[in-house]
């Protein structure tokens, strides 16, 4: 581990609420001239260690990235009842940070509405910030159409990596996890002529030689559950735990809740390249028997930089807002490419040039570049 990885965060904050009740956390891991960023996650389970690391992989993921902005996370301990109530205690609370340029968003459990209610609570608009120039657009009309940005993103890692292991046929794909990351992945695999032949959600493992994308979207909510009752015919469904591991597959895609691979259940695994779409995917442990196998892992701080790089690149003002609303999403999913990309190749490059995790010597490469 190296010394940049013992560091503690820059700081933490314990939120007990402002005018209400609220349990939770904001970790700033790095500053980077004042200001970080990063996802709010709300789930019954979420803990201060799984902030922290969350706000870590937020700073490697700007490092990667060679964006000029330190790495935050927030944590929410709730089911989500009362919803309202719980954003606008959040947002009453956080206030100084977002004024401060702390700059929190969206992750797991939290949704674009959500987030409108915080940032409404704490009077906060990202188009204002001292000591910035202001964005010409509004915070949602630069934000939303970007949505599939970090599907995107996890996409291109996955054909790049493909492509580097010189495969030339199909690939058969499993994605654990059909959020709005999972289903921008299917599509965008499915589109390059690659075969979904596994989805998970939170019910359980839906398989088949070849599953309709576009139906299993159709029936498939905000948060990513598909319904049961509406399946298409001649699918297979499973309930047993980590059934997706079990899918003959040669992808698997990770993009749903934290620690999916770990060291109990890393041996089931079939496919030889694992690219992950969410936050801490794996377990360290998991990542070491991946690499004694001789399977491939592209960690997420690269391959799911779309949706935090696209709000950090308005929020470091390094977008050209002066395009208009197409071209600048094109140049937001062309950056995101061409930073994965490179990232993935540049891994890839160090993985077969020694043993051990290639990561810290990229992140120390990248930090290099950025000063």
């Amino acid at each position: 581990m190296s010394d940049q990885e013992k560091q503690d965060p820059a700081f933490t904050v314990h939120l007990n609420g402002s005018g209400g009740d609220i349990k939770g956390w904001v970790v700033v891991d790095s500053l980077y001239n004042g200001l970080a960023m990063g996802g709010t996650r709300m789930t019954p389970g979420v803990t201060e260690e799984e902030v922290a690391g969350l706000a870590r992989d937020m700073t490697h993921k700007f490092t990667l990235a060679g964006l000029p902005i330190g790495g935050a996370k927030a944590g929410i301990v709730s089911d989500g009842t009362d919803r309202e109530r719980t954003f606008r205690t959040f947002g009453r609370t956080v206030k100084p940070l977002l004024h401060g340029g702390i700059h929190l968003g969206i992750d797991m459990g939290v949704t674009p509405g959500d987030r409108a209610i915080f940032f409404d609570e704490a009077g906060y608009d990202p188009r204002y910030r001292l000591g910035a120039p202001d964005m010409p657009i509004d915070w949602r009309t630069y934000y939303e159409p970007l949505i599939d940005a970090t599907g995107h993103g996890v996409g291109v890692a996955a054909v790049t990596a493909l492509d580097a292991g010189a495969r030339t046929a199909p690939a058969r794909v499993v994605i654990q996890g059909f959020g709005a990351v999972g289903r921008a992945v299917a599509e965008f695999l499915q589109a390059r002529g690659h075969v979904i032949v596994g989805v998970a959600d939170i019910a359980g493992t839906i398989s088949a030689e070849r599953l309709p994308v576009a139906d299993l979207i159709a029936i498939t909510d905000e948060f990513g559950r598909i319904d049961r009752t509406r399946l298409p015919q001649h699918v297979t469904v499973s309930t047993e735990p980590d059934a997706w591991l079990d899918v003959d597959s040669d992808l698997l895609i990770l993009a749903a809740q934290k620690h999916a691979l770990n060291d109990d259940n890393a041996h089931r695994l079939r496919a030889r390249l694992v690219v992950e779409g969410g936050n801490i995917s794996s377990t360290e442990q998991a990542r070491e028997k991946l690499r004694a196998s001789g399977a491939t892992l592209v960690p997420g701080v690269i391959s799911n930089i779309g949706g935090a790089g696209s709000a950090a690149l308005a929020v470091t003002r390094v977008v050209p807002f002066e395009l208009g609303d197409q071209a600048r999403k094109a140049w937001v999913f062309d950056w995101v490419a061409d930073t994965v990309r490179r990232n993935t190749r540049d891994l890839l490059q160090i993985a077969a040039s020694r043993a051990g995790d290639p990561l810290p010597e990229l992140l120390d490469t990248r930090r290099k570049e950025r000063r």
